[in-house]
């Protein structure tokens, strides 16, 4: 059964780890990795990644890209989401903390984003408005 809009939109809110995916090209199957996003309350998701990241050449090409989110407690529930980049951005180190702050312990966020900020290289922020949305629970299989 598809979700009512303020139930899909609150499911896609929490903290799930999305599968990404963009169009790969002519004969390649789309590439598809688990990834963090930011939903904010205007409805724009964004992802960080390497600025020379593959999935960056590839959102660029696309200039749009899908998450899908889901879980199997206390039912079998997915929301996914499509549509066209709306802005893209060098990344700040408090983009950083806000992403990392939402998928980890707290005792853990600072020392991460240290690291990462130091070992990840170049990051760019890409946000996406969602044109269309899919979702569905299953409830108790």
């Amino acid at each position: 059964m598809a979700l009512p809009r303020e139930e899909r939109e609150a499911f896609f809110a929490e903290p799930h780890v999305a599968a990404f995916a963009v169009d790969a090209g002519a004969g390649r199957a789309p590439l598809t990795v688990p990834i963090w996003y930011q939903y904010e309350p205007d409805g724009t998701v964004w992802i960080m990644t390497a600025l020379d990241s593959r999935k960056n050449e590839l959102i660029e090409a696309a200039g749009r890209f899908s998450l899908m989110v889901d879980r199997l407690e206390p039912t079998i529930r997915y929301v996914s989401v499509e549509g066209p980049v709306v802005g893209t951005a060098p990344a700040t180190r408090e983009q950083l903390h806000e992403i990392s702050a939402r998928y980890l312990p707290t005792d853990k966020v600072d020392a991460y984003v240290d690291s990462a900020w130091k070992e990840h290289g170049a990051q760019v922020v890409v946000r996406m408005r969602p044109e269309r949305w899919v979702s569905s629970d299953l409830g108790s299989l």
